[in-house]
């Protein structure tokens, strides 16, 4: 089986929906409060819920496309989309090794690619 390149572009996709999800869940984490009103009204936390179930059904569209082997490492770009969403919406700092890290995270993805 071959990886259609529409697949790669959902999981990418998927992976993006799912970072911003990752951010809404920090921003209502912060704001947890184990008290059931304060829980219900918490829309950070349920919005990121919400995307990472909506970034799934994403992903699992996008593993019809091709091969599990080259689409599952695809994932690892959320982690790059993590760390440039956090400096932009929760202000957080990165320095050289971050940079390293998503350099490194970025051949070994070309990498997996490459060898497919």
């Amino acid at each position: 089986m071959t990886t259609e390149p529409w697949a790669v572009a959902i999981i990418l996709g998927a992976t993006v929906i799912g970072s911003f999800g990752s951010i809404y869940l920090k921003r209502g984490s912060n704001r947890l409060e184990f008290n059931l009103s304060k829980l219900l009204s918490n829309r950070d936390l349920f919005l990121g819920l919400f995307l990472f179930v909506f970034s799934s059904v994403f992903f699992i569209i996008g593993l019809r496309g091709g091969e599990l082997s080259v689409l599952y490492p695809l994932v690892s770009a959320g982690y790059i989309w993590i760390s440039l969403l956090s400096v932009k919406m929760l202000g957080e700092s990165m320095n050289r090794y971050k940079w390293l890290g998503i350099v490194l995270i970025v051949l070994g993805v070309a990498l997996i690619g490459r060898g497919s």
